[in-house]
C-alpha cells in the first residue's frame, strides 16, 4: 500500500506531500493544474526514465519519494532483503534523485540500488492504468498470470511448477552429459592407454630403490670385492686363500678366552673372558656376513643393462604420475575407478533419458489439468468483465479470453502448454483485436478496472476477511473517466470504491460523480507565490487535501464550475449518496 508520496522541484510542483488513504483516493483539479506531475513522480520512483526537462525552473534537480507499507507484500520484502535492506518495520522507501546534469540516482531505504530494482519491487506494489503508461496486461505472460490469479487453482499450479522443475533438472543433466560425451571419450582413451602402460610395467612397491642399489653394487663390484677381501683377509685369511694357514682372529680370540678360563675362582678374569667371548661372537658374525658379500658381489654387463632398462621404465612412470612408485600405483587405482564411471556413462545417459521422458510425461499430465482449469476460468472471466463493461459506459464492448493448447515436441514450457490471449471488442461489429490495439486510453482504463474488479471479487470470495486490512496492491487509474458522464459516471465511481475494498485505489478524475466516492480527496491547483516584497511572483502548483466544507466546494466546482448555493447543495447530496 502506498502510504505517502513526497515531491520536490518537479515541474510546477516545488514541494508536495501526499498522504494516501488505504481505500480510495481521488486526485482532482482543473485541466493544466499539474495533476500529471503526480503520475510523473510515481513513474520516477517506479524506476521510470528520468527527464531533466521536468526539473523546476531555477533548481539544480528534482526528487521524489514513495513510502510503501509492505506488510502484506512478501515478494517485495524478499527482493529488498536480497539487496541488503532491512524491512523489519514493514516499510519501504523508494527514492529517485534527478540532477539537472549528470545521472539520476535510485535509492531504496537509504541504499543506492540499480534503477531496475525499483522497477522490479514496484511491480509487486503498484499498477498504473493510463494512456501514458505501458499497459500492464499487453504481454502474453502477464495475461496468463492474470488468468491464473483469477482461476485461483494454486494446488494444480503448484503441482505443475514442481513437475516442471523436476523435468528441467533431468533434462539439464541429460544435456550436460551429452555435451560432455566427446570429452569423456577422449578422457577414457587416455585413461585406458595410461592404465595399460602402468600394468605392462607392473611396478612393485619400492622396486626403484632396490634396483638402484643393485646397480650401484654391480657398477662398484671391483671396489667392493677389494674392500670385503681385505677385511676378510685381516680377520680370517683362510676365507680368501686356501694356502694361508695363519690363525684367524676368531681362533686367536677363542684361545685367549680358554687361557683366561683356565684360572678358576678369579671373578675378574672370568669377566674378561666373558667380554672376549662376546667380542668373538660379533667378529664371527662379521666374518660370516663378509663371506656372504663375497658371494653376492657379482653380475655382468647383461645384468647391468637389464637393471638400467627397468629403472628407465620406472622413471618414466614416476615422471608422468609420480613423484614416486607409490604415487604411480595410487594414480592407477584412482584412474581405474574413473574409467569404470566413464565407461558406464552411456548407460547413465540412457537411464537419465528414460527418467527425463517420464518426468516430462508427468509434467504434461499436470499441464493438461492446468489447461482445463484455465479454460474454465477464461469463460467465467470473459463473462464477468463483459458484464462490468456494460455498467462503465461501454455497452456492447466485450472481452474474450482464449486458451489454446499447444501441440508438438515444443508444446511444454515453464508456463504449461497454453497460449493465453485477451481479445477486446470495443463495440458490436468491430471485431476482436488484441488487448491494447482496439481501445482508447479511457476505454482501456475502464477495461482494466473491469478486469481488476472481477479478479478482486473472485479472490475476496475465497479469502477470509480480517479485522485489519492492508492492501497489497495499489492501482492508479488515469483517464478512466474519459468520455463518461451521467449515471455511467456514478457507476464508475461506485466500482472504483468497490475495488478499494480489497486494493488501494488512486484515481485522477475530472468527474465529481467519481471523486465523491473517494475516502480522501486531494486538489491540485496553481497559485502565485513571491519570495520577497520586490520579487516577481511565480506560478506554482500546490497539492492539498480537502475535507469538510473545502471538499464540498471542490465537488461543487467540478459539478458546475462554481460554488453557488445550488452547486454546494448538489455536492452535499452527492457526497451523502456516494456510499457502498
Amino acid at each position: 500500500m502506498l502510504n505517502e508520496l513526497d515531491i520536490s522541484n518537479l515541474g510546477p510542483i516545488r514541494t508536495a506531500e501526499v498522504v494516501f488513504s488505504p481505500g480510495m483516493t481521488a486526485i482532482t483539479g482543473e485541466t493544466g493544474a499539474g495533476k500529471s506531475m503526480l503520475l510523473n513522480a510515481l513513474s520516477l520512483v517506479r524506476g521510470g526514465q528520468a527527464d531533466t526537462a521536468r526539473v523546476s525552473e531555477g533548481e539544480k534537480g528534482t526528487w521524489a519519494q514513495a513510502v510503501f507499507d509492505v506488510s502484506t507484500a512478501p515478494a517485495a520484502q524478499r527482493m529488498a532483503e536480497a539487496a541488503g535492506v532491512d524491512v523489519s518495520d514493514d516499510e519501504l522507501f523508494l527514492t529517485r534523485q534527478v540532477p539537472l546534469s549528470g545521472r539520476s540516482k535510485a535509492v531504496l531505504c537509504g541504499h543506492t540500488v540499480p534503477r531496475s530494482l525499483l522497477r522490479e519491487i514496484s511491480e509487486q506494489l503498484i499498477t498504473v492504468h493510463g494512456q501514458s503508461d505501458q499497459l500492464r496486461l499487453v504481454a502474453a505472460s502477464r495475461q496468463r498470470d492474470f488468468l491464473d490469479s483469477f482461476a485461483g487453482d494454486t494446488v494444480v499450479q503448484g503441482q505443475f511448477t514442481e513437475a516442471w522443475r523436476k523435468f528441467r533438472a533431468f533434462d539439464d543433466r541429460v544435456q550436460q552429459l551429452s555435451s560432455q560425451a566427446a570429452q569423456a571419450r577422449q578422457r577414457a582413451d587416455y585413461l585406458r592407454d595410461s592404465i595399460g602402460y602402468i600394468e605392462r610395467v607392473d611396478p612393485q612397491p619400492h622396486e626403484d630403490d632396490e634396483l638402484k642399489l643393485q646397480r650401484d653394487r654391480i657398477e662398484n663390484a671391483a671396489a667392493i670385492m677389494d674392500a670385503v677381501g681385505g677385511a676378510l683377509g685381516a680377520l680370517d685369511s683362510s676365507q680368501v686363500s686356501e694356502a694361508d694357514d695363519a690363525p684367524s682372529v676368531v681362533t686367536l680370540l677363542s684361545s685367549a678366552v680358554s687361557a683366561l678360563r683356565s684360572v678358576r675362582n678369579l671373578p675378574d678374569l672370568a669377566a674378561l673372558a666373558d667380554d672376549l667371548d662376546e667380542v668373538n661372537t660379533k667378529v664371527s658374525d662379521v666374518v660370516f656376513s663378509l663371506s656372504q658379500q663375497m658371494e653376492t658381489v657379482d653380475g655382468d654387463d647383461a645384468d647391468l643393462d637389464r637393471i638400467n632398462e627397468r629403472i628407465h621404465d620406472l622413471n618414466e612412470l614416476t615422471r608422468r604420475w609420480g613423484p614416486n612408485i607409490e604415487d604411480v600405483r595410487a594414480w592407477h587405482e584412482k584412474a581405474s575407478y574413473e574409467l569404470e564411471d566413464i565407461d558406464a556413462s552411456p548407460e547413465k545417459v540412457d537411464e537419465l533419458r528414460k527418467q527425463c521422458a517420464a518426468a516430462r510425461e508427468e509434467a504434461l499430465a499436470v499441464a493438461r489439468e492446468l489447461h482445463t482449469a484455465r479454460r474454465d476460468a477464461a469463460l467465467v472471466l470473459s463473462e464477468r468483465v463483459t458484464a462490468e463493461l456494460g455498467s462503465l459506459a461501454m455497452a456492447g464492448a466485450k472481452l474474450t479470453v482464449t486458451v489454446t493448447a499447444r501441440s508438438g515436441d515444443d508444446a511444454l514450457t515453464s508456463s504449461g502448454i497454453d497460449d493465453v490471449e485477451f481479445l477486446f471488442t470495443p463495440f458490436p461489429g468491430a471485431g476482436e483485436r488484441p488487448l491494447g490495439k482496439s481501445a482508447s486510453g479511457g476505454e482501456l482504463s475502464r477495461l482494466m478496472l473491469a478486469m481488476e474488479l472481477s479478479l478482486a471479487d473472485e479472490v475476496s470470495s475465497t479469502e477470509t476477511a480480517s479485522s485489519v486490512h492492508v492492501p497489497a496492491m495499489t492501482f492508479v487509474f488515469d483517464e478512466v473517466d474519459a468520455g463518461v458522464g451521467g449515471e455511467a459516471a456514478v457507476e464508475l465511481g461506485k466500482r472504483l470504491a468497490r475495488l478499494s475494498r480489497s486494493s488501494q485505489v488512486i484515481v485522477v478524475t475530472h468527474l465529481a460523480q467519481v471523486a465523491s466516492w473517494a475516502d480522501a480527496q486531494f486538489v491540485v491547483e496553481k497559485a502565485e507565490r513571491a519570495e520577497g516584497p520586490a520579487a516577481e511572483a511565480r506560478v506554482e502548483t500546490q497539492v492539498s487535501r480537502v475535507e469538510g466544507t473545502a471538499r464540498e466546494t471542490e465537488i461543487a466546482r467540478m459539478l458546475s464550475g462554481s460554488d453557488s448555493e445550488t452547486s454546494l447543495k448538489h455536492a452535499r447530496e452527492l457526497l451523502k449518496e456516494s456510499t457502498l
